[in-house]
């Protein structure tokens, strides 16, 4: 029998204020190692569907359940928990806190589950030499281009080693050159660490690296 997915959605819809229907039927398994990438046209709901995944946005109906634990079942602590240690997101907005150096940002999920401060700086350091941005780590966010800024939350999103990846639009302030470099470092993530992760995009050539592509409809999800 093979083994339960690490990611589940059931039966999901939802709808945005005013009443009209994002999406309804929604249904998908993604197994520990699976990378699936997501295209869909704007105003679908790629975001909100992200949202709904990581627990910060609720279902109108159905389920979400990641490594067997539905979502909807957990209050705000135990969800709060739950993103912290087994989820890592990579936001269209970064969401880099100013007043926290490059590498300070980059540590922070691992510095809330870790007291080792060593390892802690060490993993953040080998995380900032793998999106090229090395010798960057006492910078802040003012000091960074938008690109580089994708990378710093990238960086974070990974450093912790989340048994789920959910990354929204991860390389669209990229040149291409470093986004083959980001989306093999997404691929290995996954891979070799048995992660699950969804890639929310609008490149065909992002899409490449998935295991599968699907594309979000107000139907739900349809294969490319």
């Amino acid at each position: 029998m093979p083994p339960p997915p690490l990611l589940r959605v059931s039966g999901v819809a939802k709808s945005v204020p005013g009443g009209r229907r994002l999406f309804e039927g929604l249904n998908l398994d993604i197994a520990a190692g699976e990378l699936v990438a997501i295209l869909g046209d704007s105003g679908v709901g790629k975001s909100t569907l992200l949202n709904m995944l990581a627990g910060l946005d609720g279902v109108d109906t159905g389920e979400i359940a990641v490594e067997g634990t539905v979502l909807g079942t957990l209050d705000a602590a135990a969800l709060t928990r739950l993103r912290r240690e087994r989820i890592g997101f990579v936001f269209q907005a970064f969401h880099i806190l100013p007043y926290l150096s490059l590498r300070q940002n980059i540590a922070l999920p691992l510095a809330l589950v870790s007291a080792d401060r060593k390892a802690v700086a060490e993993r953040a350091q080998a995380m900032l030499e793998r999106v090229g941005l090395g010798a960057r780590g006492d910078s802040y966010a003012r000091d960074l281009s938008g690109g580089e800024l994708q990378r710093v939350a990238i960086a974070r999103a990974l450093i912790h080693r989340p048994a789920l990846i959910l990354a929204d639009e991860p390389t669209g302030n990229l040149d291409a050159e470093t986004a083959t470099r980001i989306l093999a470092l997404f691929a290995d993530s996954v891979r070799a660490g048995g992660a699950a992760a969804i890639l929310v995009t609008h490149s065909h050539a992002a899409a490449a690296i998935a295991d599968r592509t699907l594309v979000l409809t107000p139907a739900g999800l349809m294969p490319a």
